[in-house]
């Protein structure tokens, strides 16, 4: 399956955080704030964890109160939550662990061979139109400059 493309309308879903708890990307277009979708191969991983701390050094360049980062992969939820308190996430991980990928499937992120997330990043604006996409390869970081230049445009 291709990568969900830019002007497609983003499939939703509903995934639990680290907390266990349920979030939506409905809810949070919902609410009138764009949604910036992060997924990810693995929690504690070095490249995923040098993406996710960047973002969380500088997270009001990423969230405030007109965007909301959901970092997704196929951890499950005991994994992310021992992630976010190690790390000091001020945004959700959310859990695609079971049915194992679907929603990285949905948006064509999903590595079958692997039963991973790909590095995909989508800007979904409170439309739910898709507003950004990049997709990079297990081992390619992604370049955070991108978000900046996609986000300054919402």
């Amino acid at each position: 399956m291709s990568p969900v493309v830019e002007g497609a309308v983003a499939p939703d879903f509903e995934l639990p955080d680290q907390n266990r708890q349920p979030v939506s990307l409905a809810s949070v277009l919902g609410s009138g704030r764009s949604a910036l979708l992060v997924f990810y191969p693995f929690a504690f991983s070095g490249i995923c964890g040098g993406e996710l701390e960047a973002v969380q050094s500088r997270v009001g360049d990423f969230q405030n109160s007109s965007v909301q980062v959901l970092a997704i992969s196929c951890d499950p939820t005991f994994s992310l939550a021992a992630w976010a308190t190690s790390a000091g996430f001020g945004f959700p991980l959310l859990s695609d662990f079971w049915p194992h990928g679907a929603v990285a499937s949905s948006y064509g992120v999903f590595d079958t061979a692997k039963g991973m997330a790909l590095r995909g990043t989508f800007l979904v604006r409170p439309d739910g139109t898709v507003s950004f996409t990049e997709v990079n390869r297990p081992g390619e970081p992604r370049d955070q400059d991108g978000w900046r230049r996609a986000l300054a445009a919402v």
